[in-house]
């Protein structure tokens, strides 16, 4: 999975792209605001190219700011501006960009310009290092061909996941996730894992760039693939049957190891049919192994219950950091349950002064307040309305401003902050109200920190 470091002045344009670019499979290693901030997150990052702003605050615009990070970190750099008159593209010339998006764009222009980008980079440290390096790692074999023919680096997973998934194939996981998680990374881990540990493995899915990091296993057939398209989940039956048909074939003991992403879940009996076959055949002596993996933002408990009873381990991810992992007897699935997106957006936006107090326990530029916002709830405020409220709260003397380096920080004054402190209890004691619950001060709305 590519690291990208994202660097814009405006927030909005920021939480945009770092949307856009998870939902494209790549990683959003880091955002920055300023020229300088750029060089210093990318010297601590290390990310596998910086989608660059040119016009930007502060003492170093976007183009000298790509200058030294292609020059001493030696990382690729797309230009991404609203400007595209003759003088800026020949000041943009000399950082020799690997790309140069002119705003608005579109997601083919974004990803087509990173993929050109990062296959350019690959190219070019393959020409240095033969066959040894993709991104300045050492990668033995078939793993090294995989990935520098794609232009790709290596696979950055988590530890935590890396730690849950490294014994995955020993018998049927369920992996409940929601739309926030980034499962492309686990999902390939979990694809290699099964190669090494050989005999038979399929790889179904409904969407899904996956299939091209695997080219050779498909046609040796160690990997069977199939996309899945709406009303054809029942399909997969006769893909089970084939794969464990040829294991019989082959006399020896093997095993198959799955991989089955039911992303949509309109057809949720077809789902059940599948789990219950796949049961029915382990049962009958048959090895298999690996993840039912099922978006659980449009199921409800009774659901994910059904879908649990008779697998052995459940791991749920709900965002880039929060994978649990727990054996089924010792967690009832049926407590597992998501609040919808849309029901998220409408609570934040509804009560955003409650969400913005909660947020002014330190300093906090109007920046951090409106991205910290969208890291948390997934949902957009315009800067606007987050300032408003700061100018509110300033011109009542519950805030200061002071100044940290080139940014304006938010801070409480002594009135403010008791001020804070009792507006938060209030709201507090409101929604303990609606939700008919006791009147203490510290089980009301949930705890945002």
């Amino acid at each position: 999975m590519s690291k990208i470091l994202v660097v814009d002045d405006e927030a909005i344009i920021t939480m945009q792209l770092e949307e856009r670019l998870s939902k494209m499979g790549y990683t959003v290693a880091g955002m920055a605001a300023s020229g300088e901030d750029a060089v210093e997150k990318a010297r601590r990052i290390r990310p596998d190219l910086v989608l660059m702003d040119i016009v930007m605050p502060g003492k170093m615009n976007g183009i000298e700011a790509a200058k030294i990070v292609t020059k001493e970190l030696d990382i690729p750099v797309v230009f991404i501006t609203a400007y595209a008159d003759d003088a800026i593209i020949e000041q943009a010339k000399n950082a020799r960009p690997y790309g140069y998006i002119v705003k608005p764009f579109n997601e083919l222009e974004i990803k087509a310009a990173i993929e050109v980008a990062l296959f350019r980079k690959a190219t070019e440290l393959e020409e240095q290092k033969p066959g040894k390096s993709v991104q300045g790692k050492n990668l033995p074999g078939k793993e090294a061909d995989n990935r520098e023919q794609d232009g790709l680096a290596c696979l950055d997973l988590p530890e935590i996941k890396t730690v849950l998934l490294q014994d995955i194939f020993t018998d049927i996981v369920l992996f409940l996730y929601t739309d926030q998680v980034t499962k492309e990374p686990i999902f390939k881990f979990a694809l290699e894992q099964g190669l090494k540990k050989g005999g038979r493995n399929l790889f179904a899915y409904f969407q899904s760039t996956l299939p091209k990091y695997f080219p050779k296993e498909i046609q040796r057939k160690e990997l069977y693939t199939r996309r899945l398209k709406r009303k054809e989940v029942y399909t997969l039956r006769a893909a089970l049957d084939k794969c464990t048909d040829s294991l019989r074939d082959t006399g020896t003991p093997a095993s198959l190891q799955i991989l089955l992403d039911f992303s949509e879940t309109d057809e949720f009996e077809d789902i059940l049919a599948i789990r219950k076959l796949l049961l029915l055949k382990k049962e009958s002596g048959i090895s298999i192994n690996g993840i039912i993996a099922i978006n659980i933002g449009n199921i409800d408990h009774t659901r994910i219950q059904s879908l649990a009873e008779g697998i052995p381990k459940i791991i749920v991810s709900t965002g880039k950091e929060t994978t649990l992992s727990f054996a089924h007897h010792t967690f009832p699935a049926g407590a597992v349950s998501v609040v919808p997106q849309s029901t998220i957006d409408d609570v934040v936006k509804k009560s955003l002064e409650p969400v913005v107090l909660s947020l002014l326990d330190k300093p906090i530029s109007g920046y951090d307040i409106v991205h910290e916002i969208h890291n948390r709830y997934r949902v957009l405020i315009p800067q606007a309305r987050v300032y408003t409220l700061l100018h509110d709260l300033m011109e009542e003397g519950y805030l200061e401003i002071r100044v940290s380096g080139k940014s304006k920080l938010y801070c409480p004054t002594e009135k403010g902050k008791k001020q804070i402190s009792q507006k938060l209890d209030d709201y507090k004691r409101v929604f303990q109200h609606i939700m008919g619950e006791g009147t203490g001060t510290d089980a009301g709305i949930p705890d945002t920190k």
